[in-house]
């Protein structure tokens, strides 16, 4: 384990967990109340919360742009914390898991040091808890951009807080064991950044808007008309109900019929009717009606759009002529091409004979 001086630890630190310069969180440790501190984030800030005088909690957001995400499982299932890291590398995305001070973990992606735009970073994160089905998480940066109303944003407590890292809290875990590396600043020293071009390639491969859906309440009958309606998939889920994962099938159909336009009080009614098609396995009851309102109104209220055709809940009713599936893999042989073709133009731009000048 290589030693480092205090110095270069804050220096690490610093180049990580930076939001805000003139505005910090804290929390006090026996009552767990939190506030803000307007004053400047200096390096004896960073000291303290390193050595645990007083924990240090970052602003991200800065203006519209954003050096990191952090996406909060507020929940001890380490399957779906490593699902959601699985999703991410299978984007190009490096996500690194802290165990979180209570309960539950943070996923951390850090970007370029100019940042990227808050909007694409929380949107693309927004489409990898949509395909892992877990909707109930929570992302930081809460917002796209600073304004009147929101001017500092939510912070978010940063890592290695000392007075908790020798209970094995607010440390940087190896998923293969879910044990704390054995050194957190070699693993923060080398961190893959990701930039903002990786994120607009996966918006535009996935077909994702380049702005997240706007909030509705429960009750706006506002029209979302998607691009291919109705899928099959959902379809035949509506028709024939389901046997397993009652809650994520709901959520999803919610999803869908919110696409549509339909209203959330007439999806609530729709899905009431179609839980009593449902066939669930293994002796389980039949999904209730508190938590079918409780799924659509969440789907209803956060800007979920996605398909979700790797979900599990989905692919069993999948059909290979469902134009969604079709519509994905032609943009996929699309970019291929066009990716082959700058290949080829670089090619024989370098092969091309020089031009001398006179």
């Amino acid at each position: 384990m290589k030693e480092r001086k205090t110095e270069e630890k804050v220096a690490i630190f610093r180049n990580l967990f930076t939001g805000l310069l003139h505005t910090y969180g804290t929390y006090n440790p026996l009552s767990g109340r939190a506030r803000q501190v307007k004053a400047p984030v200096t390096d004896r800030v960073f000291l303290d919360h390193l050595t645990g005088r007083q924990p240090y909690g970052v602003y991200l957001l800065i203006k519209d742009r954003t050096r990191a995400i952090a996406v909060d499982f507020d929940s001890e299932n380490r399957l779906t914390v490593a699902d959601f890291v699985g999703r991410a590398k299978h984007y190009g995305i490096s996500a690194y898991v802290e165990r979180s001070k209570s309960k539950g973990y943070h996923a951390w992606i850090f970007f370029e040091e100019q940042g990227v735009l808050a909007k694409k970073a929380r949107l693309v994160m927004y489409h990898l808890i949509d395909e892992i089905g877990k909707p109930e998480v929570e992302i930081f940066p809460r917002q796209d951009m600073q304004n009147p109303g929101t001017p500092y944003g939510n912070f978010i407590n940063a890592p290695l807080f000392g007075a908790l890292v020798k209970q094995k809290k607010t440390v940087f875990i190896d998923l293969r064991s879910f044990a704390p590396y054995p050194d957190q600043w070699s693993l923060l020293e080398s961190v893959e950044r990701t930039n903002e071009s990786a994120l607009e390639e996966i918006i535009e491969s996935n077909d994702l808007s380049s702005a997240a859906p706007p909030m509705v309440s429960c009750t706006n009958s506002q029209n979302s008309n998607g691009r291919y309606g109705l899928p099959i998939c959902a379809r035949k889920m509506l028709r024939d109900g389901v046997s397993q994962f009652q809650r994520s099938s709901c959520f999803r159909l919610a999803i869908h019929l919110k696409r549509l336009g339909l209203p959330c009080d007439m999806a609530i009614s729709a899905l009431k009717t179609w839980a009593l098609k449902n066939r669930p396995i293994n002796g389980r009851g039949i999904i209730r009606d508190s938590e079918i309102i409780s799924q659509t109104s969440y789907a209803y209220n956060h800007p979920y759009s996605g398909y979700a055709c790797q979900d599990a809940a989905i692919k069993p009713f999948c059909e290979p002529s469902c134009p969604v599936k079709l519509g994905r893999e032609s943009n996929r042989t699309i970019r291929f091409g066009k990716i082959e073709q700058k290949k080829e133009d670089a090619l024989q731009q370098s092969n091309a004979p020089v031009q001398q000048e006179y």
